[in-house]
């Protein structure tokens, strides 16, 4: 179980590297915000930082996996909320 909350959290924070590298202009020009590349970029650094801990204190792997994902989970309910009342990137893919 430590293993796959280990995987998970990593494979998080690579889609959020991912998605901060897009809102940077480096795969694809046109969809550039900066806003949103720092939450994403912050997004990934809990995430990263969760993921190590599993490693640290093994037998808290779930709670460093809970914390983690909570954060993620709400910092990107935030971010759909902003996009919701106009603030936040209005491309189609956001």
């Amino acid at each position: 179980m430590r293993r796959m909350i280990r995987y998970f959290l990593l494979f998080e924070a690579a889609a959020f590297v991912a998605a901060s590298l897009i809102h940077a202009g480096a795969f694809v020009s046109g969809y550039e915000h900066s806003k949103t590349r720092t939450a994403e970029s912050v997004i990934a650094l809990a995430l990263f930082a969760a993921a190590p801990w599993t490693w640290i204190r093994p037998q808290s792997a779930r709670s460093a996996g809970l914390l983690g994902q909570g954060f993620a989970l709400f910092a990107t309910l935030v971010g759909v909320f902003t996009i919701a009342v106009g603030v936040g990137p209005r491309a189609v893919p956001d």
